[in-house]
């Protein structure tokens, strides 16, 4: 069975919300490739969930997945969900997902339900981690410390049986906030061993995630795996910023920080892989693309040289928390 460190190429996963049809209809022939640029690039940590297209990025992964040997990668999903065989209208992030309906429930009935789910659709008779998705105040407004029990009294404790079992390696939340994990690891019957953060510890956004959930997470001892570290494209030049239309400031502010990776000769990519990474409890980066040529830049950019000169002056200039540990520079 493979390390989870050895899964890793440069701390790089694959994260595959995309090829769940997020934003746009990915074509079955694009999104395979995809799967199978990162294995061939030695990518062996994949992360996914049944809400990414309702099913569609798992069954698309396990699909790929299942031509090798179960021993050779590590493999995350979710709970939280589970589908029906009903048909319901899609619309937002995935308007374009499969049309099975999408129940949301942290039930400890609904948690086992949902494995067995995930187990089928992507092919594997075993997962290795498991995270609790969006038992957050993103998804649930003020209903979220609710849901936050609902789990704490179902999902947290089949997945603690779980890993105690030793039928999974560990678990933790799948978030877009950092509250929810923060509080997550003050539990003491059922503690997580591993979140996945997603735009919270970014380069363009982290301030708050290192004061707090960072902090707790290194006194606690759980790993920390970054999600949409481009903050959902706008780092990259695109309009969606954490799964929403980008703001005018945050615009701004990212070809702000352009003008200074230009002057050094340092593309955004690079500085937000190296940036995630570069914290003690922060194990893994998972990037998601339907672009198989973006796998093989995401390991570019993960090993380019960066100047020190170039996070010397995004700290000067408070575009970077002169607390948030940086990678080692020339």
């Amino acid at each position: 069975m493979k390390s989870f460190e050895d899964a890793l190429k440069h701390k790089v996963g694959l994260g595959t919300a995309p090829l769940g049809n997020m934003f746009r209809e990915v074509p079955e022939d694009e999104a395979r490739s995809t799967i199978q640029t990162a294995w061939d690039q030695g990518v062996r940590y994949f992360d996914t969930a049944p809400f990414y297209g309702a099913g569609l990025a798992e069954m698309r992964l396990g699909e790929v997945l299942s031509n090798y040997n179960r021993d050779d990668y590590v493999l995350s999903t979710k709970v939280g969900r589970y589908m029906t065989d009903e048909k319901e209208e899609k619309e937002g992030l995935f308007k374009d997902a499969r049309d099975n309906k999408v129940i949301t429930d942290y039930s400890a009935e609904a948690t086992e339900k949902s494995i067995e789910q995930s187990l089928e659709r992507l092919k594997t008779d075993r997962l290795d981690f498991v995270f609790v998705h969006d038992v957050s105040p993103d998804f649930h407004g003020d209903e979220w410390k609710a849901k936050f029990e609902e789990a704490k009294e179902g999902a947290f404790r089949v997945l603690t049986r779980l890993r105690e079992e030793g039928v999974i390696r560990g678990w933790g939340l799948g978030v877009n906030t950092t509250e929810p994990i923060e509080l997550a690891m003050e539990l003491e019957e059922t503690k997580p061993d591993i979140c996945l953060s997603a735009t919270q510890y970014t380069f363009l956004q982290h301030e708050q995630a290192l004061q707090n959930m960072m902090k707790s997470a290194e006194e606690n001892g759980v790993d920390i795996v970054v999600g949409s570290p481009y903050n959902s494209g706008v780092l990259l030049g695109g309009d969606h910023y954490n799964y929403e239309e980008a703001p005018e400031d945050i615009l701004e502010r990212v070809n702000q920080l352009n003008e200074v990776g230009q002057k050094y000769n340092v593309p955004l990519k690079a500085a937000a892989l190296q940036f995630s990474t570069a914290h003690p409890a922060v194990k893994s980066i998972i990037p998601g693309s339907t672009r198989p040529d973006r796998i093989k830049e995401d390991l570019e950019m993960i090993q380019r040289e960066i100047p020190k000169e170039f996070w010397d002056e995004l700290v000067d200039k408070g575009f970077i928390s002169s607390e948030a540990p940086l990678p080692d520079s020339k």
